[in-house]
């Protein structure tokens, strides 16, 4: 019992919980420097749509402070600053390369006064309690170790009435579209990943990684168990990525 315990999932791999974060972090510094090119190609350029629903949904305002959790490249916060550009942002990631990549890109430098560039994990966030108005994190929080403390970590930087969001892989609720969705992920993704990056190994994690990832009502399950109110969710693309919200009231 103990053994079952202290072991996790990676992808399909059984491993000892304490080497997940360094075996995610390993993955994202491999795939650093293209992952934005990535992201574009193995989805034909829909996640931009889907970041895009996040964003409408959080509604952003002039003077809120943000964090954006998983954040790397600064999709997200710029997107944040973009519609809210008297807001603040704090983009997190445990991955360097994926925040040095985020530097790198001209928004960040036109943004340079309102962001905050931390490298750290999600399961123990450096910040006081109460210290946000919103929490994002897109694409990022199926690679933690353990889902229920990365919340309850969530839920303790938001202030009270602070909106969290999630934007992730989630399951097609039709089941001959799912295998259509199966066989490009597990043929396609993976061959794309060794063309472009020359890195096959860390997007055959990628799609296993989303099937180990709970179903929308599963993970709704956890947001309310977290403590997070008036949650739902939403299927972008017929439920190949959902959003889920919830609120600290």
């Amino acid at each position: 019992m103990s053994d079952i315990k202290n072991t996790t999932h990676f992808g399909n791999k059984t491993i000892p919980k304490e080497l997940k974060s360094e075996m995610v972090e390993g993955i994202f510094t491999n795939v650093a420097k293209k992952y934005d090119i990535m992201n574009d190609v193995m989805s034909l350029g829909i996640h931009r749509i889907w970041k895009a629903a996040l964003i409408d949904w959080l509604a952003p305002r002039n003077g809120q402070k943000l964090l954006d959790v998983a954040g790397g490249t600064g999709d997200i916060a710029f997107r944040v600053l973009n519609r809210a550009p008297r807001s603040s942002v704090t983009v997190l990631d445990m991955t360097e390369k994926m925040l040095v990549e985020g530097k790198r890109r001209a928004e960040a430098h036109k943004f340079k006064d309102n962001l905050t560039w931390v490298c750290a994990d999600a399961m123990k966030l450096p910040f006081k309690e109460n210290s946000f108005d919103a929490y994002t994190i897109s694409f990022g929080i199926r690679n933690v170790t353990d889902i229920k403390v990365a919340l309850s970590e969530a839920f303790r930087v938001l202030k009270p009435g602070g909106r969290f969001l999630v934007l992730e892989f989630s399951q097609v609720p039709i089941k001959k579209l799912q295998s259509i969705y199966d066989l490009y992920s597990f043929k396609a993704i993976p061959k794309m990943g060794k063309l472009i990056v020359n890195d096959s190994d860390s997007y055959q994690y990628l799609v296993e990684s989303i099937r180990k990832f709970p179903d929308q009502e599963e993970f709704l399950k956890l947001l309310q168990y977290a403590g997070f109110k008036n949650s739902k969710y939403r299927n972008l693309s017929l439920g190949i990525a959902a959003l889920h919200s919830g609120w600290k009231i």
